[in-house]
């Protein structure tokens, strides 16, 4: 069933749960900092198992021990409580150290 496309005031209520995640081009973006390869890959492969138990596909960028991630529904054309419902679980999962670069330079 396709998720209906939250308004900006829905979008903004939602970003202050999300400390870190930066809204960018219609999309929830976030950069994690991991210790090297190996521990970013740990992750990513997590998040590759939470999104398919839910088929929902983020997009993933690595680079070396930066992972940046990118949620949006295509399907819905922006922003959908299941893009925040799959941030929030990242979260969870990211180790505290986890950092999160500057999203305009990205």
């Amino acid at each position: 069933m396709r998720q209906p496309k939250l308004m900006d005031t829905e979008i903004s209520a939602h970003m202050t749960d999300l400390p870190g995640w930066a809204m960018v081009d219609n999309a929830l973006v976030r950069t994690y900092t991991f210790p090297d390869f190996v521990n970013a890959m740990v992750f990513v492969n997590e998040v590759a198992r939470r999104a398919e138990a839910i088929q929902h596909h983020p997009d993933i960028d690595i680079r070396y021990n930066n992972v940046t991630i990118r949620l949006t529904t295509h399907d819905s054309g922006g922003i959908t409580s299941l893009d925040f419902g799959l941030a929030q679980e990242l979260e969870a999962e990211a180790p505290d150290e986890g950092g999160i670069s500057d999203q305009s330079s990205q």
